[in-house]
């Protein structure tokens, strides 16, 4: 979803009317990419949640109260804290047709700050800013050998990006220059309209693009060559003139049951159109909790409908392999059909199609087909043709049933994956993973996940010692393959998908009880984190053996030991 100038000018008008001249009394890292405000204004608490994921970035005020994420506040969390909390908020901007967001405060102790959030996909970031407009730090911090005009680093000073040229207003634009715009296409035949509009108008996103051309036509894939400027100006016009006013209809289109998108102004093109209170209620809604378990459940749902298809498919192809195994009588049938044609075989009359015959005398007659065009001879052995296929066929079922297992072990770990995931880069782990492996995942709202960054393994330390947990499948293989050594210690939850848990092994003794709380991680991590109990395999790095054909961080070890342990989060290994 693209969080457009338009929804961010309604953003400043909500938040001057709730926030400014509010106290911040919290600031918490609420995320690895995204903070959390508690501001005190006009006798109420507000909470203001930001992001700069690199997926999906959002800014908006979240009705309950946020709760703290990570192990450890990250740099930028620590400096929030010191130059912001404790601050009045004074002031909410935005440059004109960005999408970016300015957060000014006044702290007693600090002084004057900034806090300016860019909410674009792939770019987006947070920054905090001193009063000379110097970075003090930011989310993401962009160096000159990614871009050498606008520099992300502490200490340097903050530049707008380009200013944006050869664009129209879109409160003021007019038919001539609808008119050039269409002009400018250069397959006027081929290209659709929808994907003009956004390159040539301001603060138009491709969801006003869409919204404009289907109440002009009701046809979204309006090509050029079939469009009318008059009749899309004066849409353009319709839907503008209350915004001009800052007159916002925020709500949301609900489509299946789904929230498809929110806007500041009627959508038609969509499903059914909801208005809320506001637009922070609308982007609530779409993105659901900032954190915890409700988190993302609504990107999660197709996700999950895809791996329960897998599930479901696997699981009949194991039983019916297994089956298989155990049932013989089509393999003695045919066995005992070619001997009894042979034994009787001077008896079968010309055109006989049957052969009724028992093969023991304590068992019912068999009743066997024959093809009267054959000799008996040749029935016989097409019998024993069928008997010796299924033979060679049976002796194949054990490697068939051991790829359906790795397959079927890799699509429940995909789905504790999917359990565990805390963001929109884990959720598109699992996506990505399922579409590599050929699964389809029809439902349209996982669209919005692709692209971005991937989150890494969790670091974590106690005594100076090193620890790593991959959270899913790919962090899984990172950690075993690409970051432990030969004799780090390696940690898994017994028989069961989860993590892979690397102590680095720097010489030293490792104290039993720390190894037991890193077990107690490694529970957590894993589908038996709700038991009270759960064992846990110990061995070394160089005993585990990544699984030929088997999806990402499916392994075999030996040389193992085992503990039982009671499942636990990080937090465990806060010094007492």
């Amino acid at each position: 979803m693209y969080l457009d100038a338009l929804t961010l000018s309604a953003l400043v008008d909500e938040f001057m009317d709730e926030l400014v001249g509010g106290r911040v009394q919290d600031v918490l890292d609420v995320d690895n990419t995204g903070f959390g405000f508690e501001i005190y204004a006009d006798r109420q608490r507000h909470y203001l949640y930001l992001s700069a994921d690199k997926q999906v970035p959002h800014v908006h005020l979240v009705g309950d109260k946020l709760r703290r994420g990570l192990y450890r506040p990250t740099q930028l969390g620590l400096m929030l804290r010191r130059y912001i909390e404790g601050g009045i908020l004074t002031h909410v901007s935005q440059p004109e047709w960005e999408r970016i967001l300015y957060l000014d405060f006044e702290h007693p102790a600090e002084g004057e700050a900034r806090i300016i959030i860019e909410p674009m996909e792939r770019r987006s970031n947070i920054l905090l800013l001193d009063s000379d407009g110097i970075i003090r730090d930011c989310v993401h911090r962009v160096g000159p050998e990614d871009n050498r005009y606008r520099l992300s680093l502490p200490n340097h000073e903050y530049k707008l990006p380009p200013p944006l040229t050869d664009r129209y207003n879109p409160f003021t634009i007019t038919e001539a220059q609808i008119q050039a715009i269409l002009d400018a296409s250069e397959n006027p035949d081929k290209d659709k309209v929808v994907r003009l509009l956004p390159r040539k108008i301001l603060g138009c996103s491709p969801l006003l693009a869409k919204e404009i051309v289907y109440r002009a036509t009701g046809d979204i894939s309006l090509r050029v060559s079939d469009a009318d400027s008059a009749q899309l100006q004066e849409i353009v016009v319709d839907i503008m003139k209350p915004l001009k006013k800052r007159e916002w209809q925020a709500g949301v289109a609900v489509d299946d049951e789904m929230i498809d998108a929110y806007a500041v102004y009627p959508l038609t093109h969509n499903g059914e159109w909801r208005r809320t209170e506001s637009i922070s209620a609308a982007m609530t809604e779409y993105y659901g909790a900032a954190v915890g378990e409700e988190a993302y459940n609504q990107g999660k749902k197709p996700v999950q409908e895809a791996l329960n298809e897998a599930k479901a498919k696997y699981g009949a192809k194991l039983a019916s392999l297994e089956n298989s195994l155990k049932d013989q009588s089509e393999m003695n049938y045919l066995q005992q059909s070619g001997e009894l044609i042979l034994a009787y075989q001077y008896t079968i009359e010309p055109h006989q199609t049957e052969l009724v015959a028992q093969y023991n005398v304590d068992e019912p007659a068999l009743t066997i087909k024959i093809n009267p065009e054959l000799s008996p001879l040749e029935n016989a052995q097409k019998y024993f043709d069928r008997y010796n296929r299924s033979k060679r066929a049976r002796k194949n079922v054990p490697k068939l049933i051991a790829e359906a297992r790795h397959e079927w072990d890799y699509i429940l770990q995909l789905e504790n994956d999917l359990k565990m995931a805390a963001n929109w880069a884990e959720i598109d782990d699992v996506i990505q993973a399922l579409q590599n492996r050929g699964y389809l995942i029809k439902n349209k709202k996982v669209k919005r996940l692709g692209g971005g960054g991937r989150t890494g393994p969790l670091k974590l330390t106690k005594d100076g010692y090193v620890i790593w947990v991959g959270r899913n499948s790919r962090q899984n293989e990172q950690v075993t393959f690409k970051t432990a050594n030969a004799d780090d210690f390696w940690l898994h939850a017994r028989d069961v998908p989860g993590a892979h848990v690397v102590i680095r092994n720097d010489g030293r003794r490792i104290p039993d009880k720390l190894i037991e709380e890193i077990a107690s991680i490694a529970a957590y991590y894993s589908s038996k984190r709700e038991d009270t109990k759960v064992s846990v395999d110990i061995t070394r790095c160089k005993y585990v053996k990544s699984i030929r054909g088997a999806g990402q961080g499916m392994v075999t070890y030996r040389n193992e030991r085992t503990i039982t342990v009671e499942p636990h989060n990080e937090e465990i290994l806060k010094d007492d």
